[in-house]
């Protein structure tokens, strides 16, 4: 049950942290000498493979003698890699352990250069002789898809020279999001504000969140949104900069490789059609009366003269509530039953085994996210917060994380990994589920219209605001294709005309909001990503209807869809994968079902409201 407001612990020291309440990342490797040890290996397989080159035409043992060095070298880059990155999101001020990351960035851009020639070379054989390669070999096979897909993606793979050249800019693709995470997490300086209960708070990007969703007071949100985004536009030019060169980047990639535009060089490589991407945008924009809609039901509800972006997490009735990490656990276990008794024991593995590093800290990552080290198991970053928000954001990545477990035990490692266009389904599905499980097990008719809230706010959140957020990316972008410039000015302007055309007059407009912008993580180190939040939200609400409604054999046939899914990991193209558990996303009507959802449940929201209000003797 949530305890008393004060119940999240603050640290200011690792050291005081109980050690359940840290991941052990010695299950990676024992210390800092182990992985040492392990960057020699590295370093020294990427020195032999390209011995190699030339070799690959002469049979199917060697392709495949090569295929599997090539994943002998991924497995082992993973490992190297997350070790040094999870120990630095730790505390990112650290600049011995920067320094070790630089070791390791150093030696993938060695490796990218090592296995250049490889792509190529495959490409050079005939079609149909790797065909009856794969047809003779049953470990060949194996890499069947793999091999079919660097086919179809030929038109876009260069020469050796053209490969070699790509490879050598590899080292400076990720220049703009590093400098992005120095500027807003290493260096930033977050300012203090004082609330209108003479309370001082440091508004650090964590408890930025947590002010929105539990300040009452909307002077006092308004404060903490102006000190946050204050601190992003003193630095706009900055991040503008940073911005500019992620898009010219992307056009770079993109005309080297010869696609037509940016977005289909980052939606090819999964086979997804661009239709796609502007269907979902198209859709969502003709979709926004039931979001305005929303706005003024939480305008009138909260009794606001004005209504802003920073009032729209705050619940519409007074039910404070902080959650204290270890009592959330058994309900995000308890809320998977309808996948299995196997699911649930594995999430249990998870919390106990130390996969999550829970609280904030000073110089730790922002955010939260699940990391899936291959050969180990996922480890979890958590910014613990004790807010109902917090409370999903742990089952979110735990839905992450279970499906890197079930991909990573059936896939061999070709296909351990899964497409971002998949990602986000079981990680919003866990969400849903848990919401269930609280709708059901509560009696309070506040704790209803918070859980109702909540739903509501998930489809903000997920689908409206993603797709806004993938609307302005995709107008950047074709902003760089035709050489506009790319200012602060420029991208101020644009994200506030994108901001109006979603909101409309349902919302007061602040200047600020034109450099919100410059604080999406996604846009520096994932683009054309945020979309695909919203694909995969579309795709939960269809799953968790199969799972949890019509007869017995059905829900199990659907779980058994479902998990088959999870584990099916990168072995197909998302769409078909979808396809198989029974979502078709080429349906403009996926998309519309989830704006009638919407729709319904801020219907629902209004009669708890007014079921509330009648009690009560009056609006809350």
């Amino acid at each position: 049950m949530p305890e008393s407001p004060h119940v999240v612990p603050t640290y200011t020291d690792r050291a005081d942290i109980d050690d359940r309440h840290k991941w052990q990342l010695s299950d990676i490797y024992a210390d800092w000498s182990a992985w040492d040890t392990a960057c020699g290996e590295l370093a020294t397989h990427i020195e032999a493979f390209p011995a190699r080159q030339g070799t690959l035409a002469q049979g199917s043992d060697h392709l495949l003698g090569a295929l599997r060095a090539t994943d002998a070298l991924g497995q082992l880059a993973y490992k190297v890699y997350y070790f040094v990155a999870l120990r630095h999101d730790e505390d990112q001020r650290d600049n011995e352990v920067g320094g070790r990351k630089q070791r390791v960035d150093h030696l993938l851009a060695q490796w990218a250069q090592a296995t250049a020639w490889f792509n190529p070379e495959v490409l050079a054989i005939p079609i149909a002789t790797v065909r009856a390669w794969l047809d003779a070999s049953a470990d060949l096979g194996t890499y069947r898809f793999a091999l079919e897909e660097l086919f179809r993606l030929q038109e876009h793979v260069l020469d050796e020279g053209g490969e070699r050249i790509l490879s050598l800019a590899a080292r400076v693709d990720g220049t703009a999001h590093e400098v992005y995470e120095a500027l807003s997490t290493a260096d930033i300086k977050y300012p203090s504000i004082t609330l209108s209960s003479g309370e001082t708070v440091q508004v650090t990007y964590g408890k930025y969140r947590a002010l929105l969703d539990q300040c009452r007071v909307q002077s006092d949100r308004a404060a903490a949104f102006a000190a946050l985004h204050e601190t992003f536009a003193a630095n706009a030019n900055t991040y503008a900069a940073l911005y500019n060169g992620v898009a010219q980047r992307d056009v770079f990639s993109a005309r080297a490789r010869k696609y037509a535009t940016t977005l289909d060089a980052a939606l090819f490589g999964n086979a997804i059609p661009t239709a796609v991407v502007d269907t979902l945008i198209a859709t969502t924009r003709a979709g926004v009366g039931p979001l305005q809609r929303y706005e003024r039901l939480r305008r009138q509800t909260l009794g606001l003269a004005t209504y802003h972006v920073y009032d729209g997490q705050v619940p519409l009735v007074d039910h404070r509530a902080t959650y204290h990490y270890d009592d959330v656990l058994d309900w995000v276990v308890e809320s998977t039953r309808p996948l299995g008794g196997d699911y649930m024991e594995r999430m249990r593995r998870g919390f106990a085994g130390r996969w999550i590093d829970v609280y904030e800290t000073p110089g730790k990552r922002s955010g939260a996210y699940s990391a899936p080290v291959y050969g180990v198991h996922p480890y979890m970053l958590l910014n613990w917060n004790g807010t109902l928000d917090g409370v999903f954001t742990l089952a979110h990545e735990m839905g992450h994380s279970m499906h890197t477990q079930y991909s990573h035990e059936a896939q061999p490692f070709v296909y351990s990994g899964y497409t971002i266009f998949v990602a986000e389904v079981p990680s919003t599905l866990s969400e849903a589920l848990l919401l269930d499980f609280m709708l059901a097990r509560t009696t309070d008719p506040r704790e209803r219209i918070v859980l109702l809230q909540h739903a509501i706010d998930e489809i903000v959140g997920t689908f409206y605001t993603q797709v806004m957020f993938a609307d302005w990316e995709w107008q950047v972008h074709r902003m760089a294709e035709r050489g506009d410039p790319i200012t602060a000015e420029t991208l101020g302007d644009s994200y506030m005309e994108t901001l109006k055309a979603y909101h409309g007059d349902a919302l007061d407009y602040d200047d600020l909001s034109q450099v919100t912008w410059a604080r999406i993580p996604h846009f520096y180190g994932s683009p054309f990503y945020v979309y695909q939040y919203a694909t995969c939200y579309a795709s939960t609400a269809h799953l968790v209807t199969g799972l949890t409604q019509g007869t017995p054999e059905g829900r199990c046939q659907a779980v058994g869809r479902y998990l088959d899914l999870l584990r099916a990991g990168s072995s197909d193209h998302p769409m078909t994968l979808l396809k198989r558990a029974g979502v078709d996303l080429a349906d403009a009507n996926t998309i519309q079902a989830v704006v009638r959802q919407f729709d319904g449940l801020v219907t629902k929201l209004e009669e708890a409201l007014a079921a509330l209000g009648t009690r009560e003797g009056g609006r809350q």
